[in-house]
């Protein structure tokens, strides 16, 4: 039986993950949680799964919790302590990285320390310091198996190619909601309009990422660490209905595409019991009444910010940090109607234009970056928008 701790658990990845855990109690068990202010969630999964331990974002919320559960044998514990605690459970084989935004970082990182089995939701661990978090695996001990769907298609379809056969990695987008959308009405578009993906069902953050395409640049910055290939080999294309979900092309001229349903419970399900598949009961992929796959070329003058995340790729240092640090601001931002969706990839740009890169890093320089990118893209806001 495999034991896990969940970063993110009562995020859209983590509710997904105990729903399988749930579906085989004879092959999982929950052993710790970590999630953030939704503690109503986070008490109905302590209830039906009875972890050793739970944290939570805030304090009050935990003692809270431990009211409502005192007669529960669990330790709740609060804020990044409690992410690295859950991080490095003693008792969790597997370490589910769920989590959004950098706040996943430092327990990714105690995670690989610790020699667990990682698999990883959490891009922006990866985006920031995939250099230092691969090699801390590598060193540890660890695992990193991807859950995001683009990734793990990668994942399943290198299995048995040398990586001197592979010519390109080629990730797919469905464009998000605005893909058809004229240039001048995304001046005018709304945090809801933007919340409404047409396949996938996702957390906010994310789903705003997928509307402007950066979560296509942060994902080619995972895919480099993820498959030790540079930038020049990892191609970005636009796939509207997101049954391919990502191929490689090999020297040969063949291509190797993984196809599903857009559901990520599959990929979750293949991190989870990798090497094995679970039979999840879906319902198969009928691909007479798809209709047509279609694919085309990523439009940079639509999608800037793809392009900004292939100069921070090449940049290096630093550079990948700040990109994240002010798309974080920018996200939050928009959602607060504060800056136009037009303004997220200027925003970025403007940052990163006004950084100063390091090269030789540590994680000090990374997080530094990474705070400055935060506090410089407040800035930029508060003096009239970029």
């Amino acid at each position: 039986m495999k034991t896990l701790a969940i970063l993110g658990s009562t995020g859209s990845i983590g509710v997904q993950t105990l729903e399988i855990a749930a579906r085989y109690p004879d092959r999982f068990r929950v052993v710790a949680l970590a999630g953030g202010r939704n503690i109503r969630r986070m008490e109905e999964q302590i209830r039906h799964f009875q972890p050793d331990l739970a944290s939570v974002g805030h304090e009050d919320h935990a003692r809270k919790l431990r009211q409502n559960l005192s007669s529960f044998p669990i330790r709740i514990r609060s804020g990044i302590e409690g992410l690295m605690e859950v991080a490095t459970f003693p008792e969790a084989r597997m370490v589910v990285s769920a989590l959004v935004g950098s706040v996943g970082l430092l327990p990714t990182l105690a995670a690989a320390k610790e020699g667990k089995q990682i698999a990883i939701a959490n891009k922006e661990a990866l985006v920031m310091a995939g250099e230092i978090l691969v090699r801390e695996s590598r060193d540890g001990g660890a695992s990193l198996l991807p859950i995001d769907s683009e990734h793990s298609a990668i994942f399943q379809v290198l299995a048995g190619h040398r990586k001197e056969e592979i010519r390109r990695i080629i990730l797919t987008a469905s464009g998000g909601p605005f893909l058809n959308t004229p240039r001048e009405e995304l001046k005018q578009v709304t945090p809801r309009q933007a919340l409404n993906h047409p396949q996938w069902r996702m957390g906010k953050k994310v789903t705003v990422d997928s509307a402007s395409l950066i979560n296509k640049g942060l994902e080619v910055i995972e895919a480099r660490w993820l498959f030790g290939v540079p930038a020049e080999q990892i191609e970005v294309l636009i796939h509207p209905q997101s049954i391919v979900h990502s191929m490689i092309e090999c020297i040969d001229g063949s291509v190797i595409a993984q196809m599903a349903v857009p559901d990520m419970r599959g990929p979750i399900a293949y991190a989870l019991s990798y090497p094995e598949r679970l039979d999840l009961h879906h319902p198969p992929l009928n691909l007479p009444e798809t209709g047509p796959l279609t694919f085309q070329a990523v439009d940079g003058e639509r999608f800037p910010a793809l392009g900004l995340a292939y100069r921070a790729l090449r940049t290096g240092g630093t550079m990948p940090a700040v990109l994240n640090g002010a798309n974080e601001t920018a996200v939050e931002a928009f959602l607060e109607e504060r800056i136009g969706f037009l303004q997220i990839p200027r925003l970025i740009q403007e940052t990163m234009e006004r950084h100063q890169t390091r090269q030789a890093i540590s994680l000090e320089d990374i997080l530094r970056a990474h705070a400055w990118a935060q506090q410089e893209a407040r800035k930029i806001i508060n003096r009239g928008k970029p």
